[in-house]
């Protein structure tokens, strides 16, 4: 049995939000980690000066933990790991692996162009390499910015063995020499990641396989440094149900905009794992420890995951109702403070677990546990006109209503069996249908035709507040 010591890696880049896609791949770090009883890093790439912004960092961080994916290294930035960098340029340069490359971005950008036209190679073409001692010399005298480019063989093949695709192979010609250190001095991606992931002994890159163009590259930095590369495992990409590309309208939005929508993480967690990895038996629900354990790189498929919110809907509301009434009260109490059920910092009171409890099972979202049960918990209600319309604004239902109320006056106890049974009796003595009671009653203590089961409903009410509803109702709606 290998003794390694497993080191994954999560390296997202502060340039936007975070959306499902990177969430997935953090995922499977995390879970191949702990699989492994290994260590999960964090790393905040941001050596892109131009389009790093502090301001996607700490969302980023927020979401991770929002999901349960707590890193057991890190966070580390690689703006504040130039002097690791330069270090390893030094060692580079010592072995002359690398040089200095004079051309400005216009230049380069007009020789491509060039090139395109002409319908020849629009990589980098070598210039800076064929400089005479002297030549470089006159540059550096001028003050011209420099970068670095590292040399690249000019034949063979450049090869590795991904843990889900196969063997992988790039034509060593197609990868001309690039940039390795920028002319404002920070290392370029491929680089940096190199560098990273070697001083900090990552042994497997988990990501997605927009990024297999990079490995190529990677890898000869890696041989260049005499290092051994890490292995690699490239995600297939997440598409939505239409086949293609995530859009907004397809899932691609932030993860925070699922947290904000009311997605519980373990839901989520559950859901995404499954996009494109999958158990021997198809199982569809996991515990945490769960997934930790039954997690295998090996049962990732090479077909892109298809991202279907209504699956993610429909496991949503089954880890709601699973949930329990005061587990579900706490993660909905930002929405229960915004719709004024509860003020902002109060217990939770049993009273509003129990309503929870009671409408358990129509909850598909958090946010939506507020408009379920305010009809339970708040002194005053809102009728809806269609209710009204379709169950109070018909003949016979103020006899109806009218001629409950003395008996639900009479009911000590009042609880669902014996409310039941009396509605019953007075149907029977007047000779109507169940459904010419239950339904305006229904109606007339919650203004709605859903809700909690009628008899339910009552017993949570209460007498008082059931009679006060009915009277209104008489008053206001019924003719």
């Amino acid at each position: 049995m290998s003794t390694e010591k497993i080191r994954t890696r999560f390296a997202p880049s502060p340039t936007g939000y975070l959306h499902i896609g990177g969430v997935r791949t953090a995922l499977y770090n995390y879970l191949f980690a702990k699989k492994n009883k290994g260590k999960f890093i964090l790393r905040i790439e941001d050596t892109d000066l131009t389009r790093s912004d502090e301001k996607f960092t700490r969302p980023i961080m927020e979401g991770l933990k929002w999901l349960g994916l707590d890193w057991d290294e890190g966070p580390y930035y690689q703006s504040k790991r130039k002097d690791i960098y330069d270090f390893a340029l030094k060692e580079l340069i010592d072995s002359g692996e690398v040089y200095r490359c004079f051309c400005t971005p216009e230049e380069l950008a007009q020789r491509r162009e060039e090139n395109r036209q002409k319908g020849g190679d629009t990589g980098y073409d070598g210039r800076c390499l064929r400089l005479t001692e002297d030549e470089q010399a006159d540059l550096e005298k001028s003050g011209l910015p420099y970068a670095w480019r590292i040399k690249t063989p000019d034949s063979g093949f450049i090869k590795f063995e991904d843990l889900i695709k196969g063997e992988v192979s790039f034509p060593a010609d197609t990868i001309h020499d690039f940039v390795i250190l920028k002319s404002d001095g920070m290392p370029a991606y491929n680089f940096a990641c190199v560098v990273d992931d070697s001083s900090m002994d990552i042994t497997h890159v988990i990501r997605g396989d927009d990024h297999i163009s990079n490995t190529p590259k990677q890898i000869l930095i890696f041989d260049a440094l005499k290092i051994k590369p890490p292995r690699f495992a490239h995600l297939p990409q997440v598409h939505g149900i239409d086949g293609k590309r995530l859009s907004k309208r397809t899932g691609a939005v932030s993860l925070a905009e699922y947290q904000e929508k009311g997605y519980l993480p373990a839901a989520l967690r559950n859901y995404l794992a499954l996009l494109g990895w999958s158990t021997e038996d198809s199982q569809q629900l996991f515990t945490e420890d769960e997934l930790e354990n039954k997690f295998d790189l090996s049962r990732v498929g090479k077909s892109a995951g298809v991202f279907d919110i209504e699956k993610l809907n429909w496991m949503n509301g089954k880890f709601i109702r699973d949930s329990s009434a005061s587990d579900l009260a706490n993660e909905a109490r930002p929405w229960l403070e915004a719709a004024g059920i509860i003020e902002k910092g109060d217990d939770i009171s049993d009273r509003i677990k129990k309503a929870i409890e009671l409408e358990k099972e129509k909850f598909m979202l958090l946010s939506d546990i507020p408009s379920k049960i305010d009809i339970l918990i708040k002194d005053s209600i809102l009728y809806d006109t269609k209710a009204v319309t379709k169950r109070l604004k018909k003949e016979g239902v103020r006899d109806v209503l009218e001629g409950i109320i003395p008996i639900l006056q009479k009911e000590q106890e009042f609880t669902k069996d014996g409310l039941e049974k009396a509605f019953r009796v007075f149907c029977e003595d007047k000779g109507i249908g169940a459904g010419k009671l239950f339904h305006p009653v229904r109606v007339a203590v919650s203004g709605r035709t859903t809700g909690p089961g009628v008899f339910e409903l009552l017993e949570f009410l209460g007498k008082d507040r059931v009679l006060e509803r009915i009277e209104v109702a008489l008053k206001e709606y019924v003719e």
